[in-house]
């Protein structure tokens, strides 16, 4: 069949240039020498509240950053508008490296690690001695997530009016853990007349632990810690609620981390409170390592031991006393961490 486009070959054909892909690509990325770097006090909905040389300032991530996750503490650089004022946005353009991460897992059984905070010092683990009823095991990872992330642990316990810290306190004494006791008295506090209180004693002992460091606070719903945080920082109004006594359950009085800065210098982070801790993300061989004095004795342990079985070289590192006077508690404090880990319901 003939036509009048007969005589025309390849040749003839005109393309119209694609405009994508004409650019070159590069994987390069701006350098933004000048950046400035500030602390991630608050997340919300994609906005990012950061303290600068005093100054709030308030950013939004940048495109480059992908998925990377940013959460309070950490540092970043920012370009755009840092001046603070209102309306201003900066955009968050890097992530500095990371001190420490404080994190935990759904669930024991879920590897995937949620990171709480970055570049803390310490975990202050707040827990009540009644009213809502202590839970060691909670409190053993925390400390075991604490250990991990190479902070210093703190523990804090509230409501000494209501039940003698003794026996609690006893099960810490070979881990060398620090704490505070602290007891209720009545008075006007931010949840209305008749709110019950932090004695002022217990208080500014807790805030001589926290003086110029970056202290992540802990625990779960009614043990006081937003009660302890609106001690320690009067203007920071966390909400306060009611645990039931019975079943020990409430309302999370504290829906996200925030980060809080003290008047004589240092950070408190108030986070919600937890029902659990997973440690999914936690190989429990390393927990050893936390126990310089019981690691020696580990050369004579089995290959792939547990730390928690007959054949455990460690029994005989203790009886022959070379892990000091205080081995068999604080072999003893190691298994009940382990335990804590695996689910083990032994005491």
């Amino acid at each position: 069949m003939s036509g009048r486009y007969d005589h025309l070959d390849e040749s003839d054909v005109r393309h119209r240039p694609s405009r994508r892909g004409t650019r070159p690509r590069t994987k390069e990325r701006p350098a933004h020498e000048d950046a400035v770097v500030g602390m991630v006090t608050g997340v919300d909905r994609g906005r990012y509240t950061t303290r600068l040389d005093g100054r709030t300032v308030v950013a939004m991530r940048a495109r480059e950053l992908g998925r990377t996750r940013i959460v309070v503490g950490d540092r970043v650089a920012m370009v755009g508008d840092t001046s603070g004022d209102t309306d201003a946005l900066a955009r968050i353009v890097r992530i500095e490296n990371r001190d420490t991460v404080l994190r935990r897992s759904a669930d024991d059984t879920d590897t995937v690690e949620r990171v709480i905070v970055a570049n803390a010092d310490q975990l202050v683990v707040v827990t009540a001695l009644a009213d809502p009823e202590p839970r060691p095991r909670m409190v053993d990872r925390c400390l075991v997530a604490a250990y991990d992330a190479g902070l210093d642990p703190l523990l804090v316990l509230t409501k000494a009016d209501l039940a003698d810290p003794a026996d609690f306190l006893s099960h810490y004494e070979a881990l060398d853990v620090p704490s505070v006791v602290s007891r209720s008295v009545p008075g006007t506090g931010p949840g209305g007349e008749g709110t019950d209180v932090l004695e002022a004693a217990a208080v500014e002992q807790v805030r001589r632990h926290l003086a110029d460091r970056v202290s992540v606070l802990v625990g779960h719903s009614g043990v006081g810690k937003s009660t302890l945080v609106n001690a320690l920082v009067p203007d920071a109004d966390r909400a306060t609620g009611v645990v039931n006594a019975v079943t020990g359950r409430g309302r999370h009085t504290s829906t996200s981390a925030v980060a809080l800065e003290l008047a004589g210098g240092g950070w408190v982070v108030d986070t919600p409170g937890v029902r659990s801790f997973g440690l999914g993300h936690v190989d429990p061989a390393t927990f050893v390592e936390h126990f310089e004095d019981l690691v020696p004795g580990t050369a004579g342990c089995p290959r792939g031991c547990s730390h928690d079985e007959p054949e455990c070289g460690l029994d005989a590192w203790v009886a022959q006393g070379l892990a000091g006077p205080a081995g068999p508690a604080r072999l003893e404090s190691l298994r009940r961490l382990l335990r804590s880990r695996t689910g083990d319901e032994r005491p």
